[in-house]
């Protein structure tokens, strides 16, 4: 949900010198690209993962305020809902013991926070929906206090100008209406970040938006919204849905949503600035006194400040970042498909994946998006997200495949020669592409194993909360104890 903003209104005014100042910085951009040294002397990679409140019972806790006051750490941040808190994990070299030095300080931060936000009633839970949410928490008094949240949420509905609706059909149905954007607090994701060069940008961002569809199938992890069964990865549908400013008459003027697959494949990380500018109007049109062209002449290197806030207020899956450390300016790439959870193992497993497999296949000499359409990228996307683990999807050579012959077969060597050329220890990198292994073998992720455990419960009661409730005891219970989810008992 990006930076700090004050409450306020938006005059006509406002939103005219917002437009000016962020073209204006779309143009510095351009100049930055062909003048500034963005180069990566060692690949820093970063994780953020939204977690879930919950209470003793399993139910949502809306307590993050006190938790956080409780954890008093900076890693630790409020997120959208009551119910969300978020940790940032510092950014690491993923060359030798990375990945493992990251794990440790997640699984360390978890463990703190954990400890001490359980004084306050709230346990920290990694799962794409919690499954005990109820109608009562998509509510305007679940979102947090922060005013950036009820700016965004009051912009977003007075864009779209009528009630969200919600309408995702799977096992079940889901049909429902929101006031405000509270349902997108439901959707707790894990976002990988991966700085990359300007020259590497537009390859790998085009390997990752056509790896998008095995991430999600093999990560799925969230079966169940508002009691019902839905998509192995509902996060993807409630997603797009909760955040559409669009009317249904716009959606049927062919207007482009603000959660974005994207347009095509690109050349340049340009491309994405650029149509974000192009295709989508302001939400929060905050103007600041900085005026890029002038530090950029000065020597300086400028925030660009309009440009990052419309950036961050469009949700592609696969996100261009424009940042600045150490007073150098910098280029990641954002992928934010993935749920959070099921374990940390599960989360750096499904991390060393997207690194491995964007390296290789950004650096091929015949892309694998040269003979994929883009469209067939998007659709093999949400097959992924309905049928998780078991989709089929098409990927060029083979055909129509099913994710799990097409991860062993094809893409697990494919990501262990992107992680070894990332220098990547031997030993970390089989460790953890060997969790993936396994979770194609077994057919088991956090998805299958919740549904599972939900249809176990059932046997026992024909009170459906209650078996929602026990599911997620049962899993928070597992996902305590650290084992990868592929290990987790079932009892169907």
């Amino acid at each position: 949900m990006g930076q700090d903003v004050d409450a306020r209104e938006f005059s006509r005014e406002d939103r005219t010198r917002y437009r000016a100042k962020v073209r204006r910085c779309l143009d510095v951009f351009a100049r930055m690209l062909g003048e500034h040294d963005f180069s990566v002397e060692h690949t820093q990679v970063g994780i953020e993962i939204e977690f879930n409140l919950i209470d003793a019972s399993g139910d949502p806790s809306l307590k993050n305020a006190e938790a956080l006051d409780a954890i008093a750490d900076p890693d630790f941040q409020t997120e959208l809902g009551l119910f969300n808190v978020e940790i940032n994990v510092p950014p690491a070299r993923i060359d030798g013991d990375g990945l493992d030095l990251v794990q440790a300080s997640l699984r360390d931060g978890l463990n703190a926070a954990q400890a001490k936000a359980g004084g306050v009633d709230a346990r920290l839970l990694m799962i794409g929906i919690l499954p005990t949410l109820q109608h009562g928490h998509f509510d305007r008094s679940s979102i947090s206090a922060n005013p950036r949240y009820h700016l965004l949420s009051e912009q977003i509905l007075a864009a779209r100008g009528e009630d969200i609706e919600i309408v995702i059909d799977g096992v079940d149905r889901l049909d429902t209406t929101a006031d405000t954007i509270i349902p997108e607090a439901a959707c707790t994701s894990t976002q990988l970040h991966l700085q990359v060069e300007p020259d590497e940008f537009a390859p790998m961002w085009n390997a990752a938006q056509a790896i998008a569809a095995v991430q999600v199938a093999v990560g799925a992890n969230s079966p169940f919204l508002l009691g019902q069964q839905l998509w192995h990865e509902t996060r993807i549908a409630l997603f797009e849905q909760a955040t559409d400013t669009r009317s249904e008459e716009l959606k049927s003027q062919g207007v482009r949503p603000r959660v974005f697959f994207g347009e095509r494949w690109i050349t340049s990380v340009f491309d994405l600035f650029e149509e974000n500018v192009r295709f989508f109007p302001s939400l929060l049109p905050i103007v600041d006194e900085e005026d890029p062209l002038v530090e950029l002449e000065a020597g300086r290197v400028p925030s660009l400040g309009e440009l990052r806030l419309h950036n961050g207020t469009i949700y592609r899956w696969n996100r261009p970042i424009y940042d600045i450390a150490d007073g150098r300016p910098h280029l990641r790439i954002e992928n934010r498909l993935l749920p959070a959870g099921p374990t940390v193992v599960d989360t750096m497993a499904n991390a060393a994946l997207f690194y491995g497999l964007v390296k290789t296949l950004g650096a091929s000499e015949r892309p694998v998006w040269s003979q994929l359409s883009f469209r067939a990228a998007e659709e093999n996307f949400h097959a992924a997200a309905r049928a998780g683990i078991e989709a089929e999807i098409y990927w060029p050579g083979v055909g129509t495949v099913s994710v799990r012959e097409l991860t062993v077969r094809q893409l697990l060597p494919l990501a262990h020669a992107g992680l070894e050329k990332m220098g990547v220890d031997a030993q970390v990198r089989d460790r953890l592409l060997g969790v993936i292994e396994q979770r194609c073998i077994t057919g088991r992720n956090g998805a299958t194993w919740l549904i599972d455990e939900f249809a176990h419960q059932r046997r026992s009661t024909d009170d459906r909360a209650a078996a929602m409730r026990a599911t997620t005891q049962e899993y928070e219970r597992h996902m305590h104890a650290g084992d990868p989810v592929h290990l987790w008992p079932t009892r169907s």
